[in-house]
């Protein structure tokens, strides 16, 4: 009996028939030879048909399957130093499944206005698939990088009472008769979960109602939030160096395929060392009124800042104590300068942007009641993020980086809707 292997499997020539089982992503004819792409959901490998080989007839039939058709093809493995994955298939056999109508990606160039419209199809080809492989890489070493550093998951809610980012990106939600919000963030209770395990994350899809419509914004999207007890803004910052390197070193050893499937260039991600410039954000609004933005203090940093500044540097760039007032309600102010806070955002190069954003959270019941007071918070809708100063409070902080952000970086793409499955944004609910 023939056995079944993937793509990604094949490490050694198989003289014996095995079967691939997928669909047909091209098909190219050369005289008596036919070239079949044929792709698994784990790789692609091309497949060989010869006519001497199948016979007039079959090699007549095969070359007529269409586009994305599903098939299983029978044939040996041999190996072939031309081939991306060193292989290539000798098809003795092909069954279709199901014949596949006119589909409607070719092989040609589309805009990406079509293809997002057909997402469900489009995460088919060879690109897209790099980055969703490399997407689920990246989720994997984060939990295993967490987990090394001693830290465990603790799944926050998607359904909360309160705000943590600002109520103008707040998506609302009858709940029973009561106001709830989809979750922007789930790091208030992992500021609860810290003080009871010490090091913890959560990993999930988090909402932003922004009405924006820059490559770099979603209204859902995928965040890790570490949170660490008796850690403090430097330490924060250290863990998070650590965490990026180990993601780039993992994508460079395990996803250099995928990596040349993008056409990425490999130096640029390999030349990231530590230690990462940390810069503080006065000397940032400085750097950015040379490229004549004319910025004074107290303003945000926009995509376009982003760039100029991630440009500036071969390195990501820590952009450390950011205005109070521009900043959420829980970040420390400096002891030593009361008008920053102890908060720090990374900036990928290559104008690639913010990654994370961290700080260190307040810490004295006192200076977030004042805090509270400032923003104009119910304090009712806060009590159990207050009992946290009550009992047994100790200097804490965190981070959160989102996922797509990062893997758009690592895939060198210019928009992170193509760094996530199904792209939710403001003008995108379907598919």
């Amino acid at each position: 009996m023939e056995k079944t292997i993937l793509i990604r499997n094949i490490r050694t020539p198989f003289e014996e028939t095995v079967i691939l089982k997928g669909w047909l992503h091209n098909i190219r004819i050369s005289g008596k030879i036919a070239f079949l792409i044929l792709r698994d959901g784990t790789g692609f490998i091309q497949c060989v048909i010869s006519k001497n080989a199948v016979g007039d007839e079959k090699f007549e039939t095969y070359t007529k399957i269409s586009q994305e058709s599903s098939i299983q093809v029978y044939g040996t493995i041999r190996e072939d130093k031309r081939s991306p994955i060193g292989f290539e298939m000798d098809v003795q056999s092909i069954e279709v499944l199901q014949m596949a109508e006119d589909y409607p990606i070719s092989l040609k160039e589309h805009g990406v206005g079509f293809l997002s419209n057909i997402r469900h199809l489009w995460l088919r080809s060879p690109k897209q698939h790099a980055l969703l492989v490399i997407r689920d890489l990246v989720a994997l070493q984060i939990r295993e990088f967490l987990h090394q550093e001693g830290f465990t998951c603790i799944d926050s809610p998607i359904l909360t009472g309160s705000a943590a980012e600002g109520t103008t990106t707040l998506f609302e939600l009858d709940y029973f008769g009561d106001k709830a919000f989809l979750s922007q963030t789930g790091q208030l209770y992992q500021e609860a979960a810290a003080m009871a395990f010490g090091r913890t994350y959560c990993f999930g899809p988090t909402f932003r109602a922004e009405k924006s419509k820059t490559r770099r914004h979603l209204t859902e999207f995928w965040m890790v939030e570490p949170e660490i007890a008796y850690c403090d803004f430097e330490q924060n910052m250290d863990i998070q160096e650590r965490m990026v390197l180990y993601l780039i070193r993992q994508c460079l050893n395990n996803a250099e395929q995928e990596l040349k499937t993008l056409e990425r260039d490999l130096n640029q991600l390999a030349k990231v060392k530590s230690p990462f410039p940390r810069v503080k954000y006065e000397e940032i609004l400085q750097l950015l009124n040379k490229h004549d933005r004319g910025k004074q203090w107290g303003d945000d940093i926009t995509g376009l800042d982003e760039t100029i500044i991630s440009n500036e540097f071969e390195q990501p760039v820590f952009i450390t104590h950011f205005p109070v007032e521009s900043k959420a309600f829980y970040m420390k102010a400096d002891p030593a300068d009361a008008k920053v806070v102890l908060a720090a955002d990374l900036m990928a190069p290559e104008g690639y942007g913010e990654i994370i954003g961290g700080s260190q959270r307040i810490d004295s019941q006192v200076d977030l009641l004042a805090k509270m007071n400032t923003f104009g918070l119910n304090q009712e809708n806060y009590q159990w993020y207050i009992d946290l100063r009550r009992f047994g409070s100790v200097p804490h902080s965190g981070f959160g980086m989102g996922l797509e952000r990062f893997v758009g970086w690592m895939g060198g793409i210019e928009h992170i809707r193509e760094a996530i499955p199904f792209p939710r944004t403001i003008e995108k609910i379907y598919p």
